[in-house]
């Protein structure tokens, strides 16, 4: 691990071992689009932890929210920020409320067993986003996460109520490390973002050249997500495309110019992809996708390179704190001759007790890759050194 790499907060618990539990872009701090900044509020100067002093947060909508003092309950309508918020605190007990996706992934993965809690936190939306107010006002927090995107439907209800809003987007990596800055700030935990961030562009460098020898000819990689009616796929926009680069691969979506468009079986033959990359925000399985003979004929069904995309303290596949760990597997599913190289079960053990102050055990670590789930795929056994 790199030298950059952060350092681990207080352990929380070394036990519960053995349970089972179900990009080109290295910018800097002053790269990103939007920022947040420890600046004199409420007339008290500014500090660099906001222990005791006001503060002010730039959000992603581009306004100033500020705060006279520390930040002790969190509401937040966005699934992916809770684990985020948990990795920068070290610490998950100030999160009071969460979207009901957030509450299904945590009692279905990991997260729910490095921090029960997680397992039991109140809903404020579901996959509308549209916040449920009054459940928001009995949890009394100091702050609502809500996107700074979808409009004024999920964002006015809040402010009405007099809530202070941080408003996020959400997509690329460099919005994904906004979000780390401002979670930094929010938190007065400015040094633990920074070496979060340190740390997700030394693994970029790195595994971009422990893949470049074998990636001269680029994969043909496809992400299927299931829908009522079928399957979508992700596009060039879409961060799937980011870490299927870095891995080596190209996505066989890239130019389509819909968003979440949906993808024919007909499509799927037309691209024959080398690998399948399933979602982990659903029920898919390989096993599916095998069983399925329309796909009978197309290269990465034949070739058994399905896979389901891991679940740690969240879902891989979209931006996320883990999402180093993504782009190792991804390097070893399209380059398996690498496994020694990648040394991802290491990195795993690494990044959880680094992240969330925890001792990650060897089931629980088939549980985050899905051992089980990719057990016929070919290669997938060289996750197991």
């Amino acid at each position: 691990m790199s030298a950059a790499f952060l350092s681990p907060p207080t352990p929380r618990r070394t036990v519960l071992r053995g349970l089972g539990a179900g990009v080109a872009v290295l910018a800097g701090a002053g790269a990103l689009g939007a920022c947040s900044s420890r600046e004199a509020a409420a007339g008290k100067p500014a500090t660099g932890d906001g222990a005791g002093s006001g503060f002010t947060i730039t959000d992603q909508r581009g306004k100033k929210v500020s705060f006279d003092g520390p930040v002790e309950r969190i509401a937040t309508a966005i699934i992916p920020s809770p684990s985020m918020l948990a990795a920068v605190d070290g610490s998950y007990d100030r999160i009071v409320g969460i979207n009901e996706s957030t509450l299904t992934a945590n009692k279905q993965g990991i997260f729910g067993t490095l921090f029960p809690a997680s397992k039991r936190t109140t809903t404020i939306a579901g996959a509308d986003f549209v916040p449920n107010v009054e459940t928001i006002v009995n949890l009394k927090p100091d702050v609502v996460i809500q996107w700074g995107d979808m409009g004024d439907e999920v964002v006015a209800p809040l402010e009405n109520a007099g809530f202070k809003v941080i408003g996020l987007t959400y997509g690329t990596q460099e919005q994904m490390e906004t979000w780390l800055e401002i979670f930094g700030t929010l938190l007065g935990k400015q040094d633990r973002s920074a070496e979060l961030l340190d740390w997700m562009h030394a693994e970029d460098k790195a595994v971009r050249a422990l893949v470049a020898p074998s990636a001269r000819t680029k994969q043909k990689v496809l992400y299927l997500r299931t829908a009522t009616d079928g399957w979508t796929t992700a596009t060039g926009a879409d961060y799937v495309t980011h870490w299927t680069e870095i891995a080596g691969g190209t996505n066989v979506a890239h130019d389509v110019s819909a968003d979440s468009p949906q993808v024919s079986v007909e499509q799927v033959l037309a691209w024959d992809p080398e690998v399948i990359l399933l979602s982990a925000f659903d029920e898919a399985t390989p096993a599916d996708v095998y069983g399925n003979k329309k796909l009978s004929g197309v290269r990465a069904v034949r070739d058994r390179r399905v896979y389901k995309v891991p679940l740690g303290g969240y879902r891989w596949d979209p931006p996320c704190c883990e999402s180093p760990l993504m782009w190792r597997w991804a390097a070893q599913i399209l380059h398996p001759e690498l496994a020694a190289r990648v040394g991802l079960r290491a990195r795993i053990e690494e990044a959880f007790t680094r992240l969330y102050g925890y001792g990650i055990s060897a089931a629980e670590t088939d549980e985050v890759l899905r051992m089980d789930l990719n057990a016929r795929s070919a290669g997938h056994d060289g996750f197991r050194a």
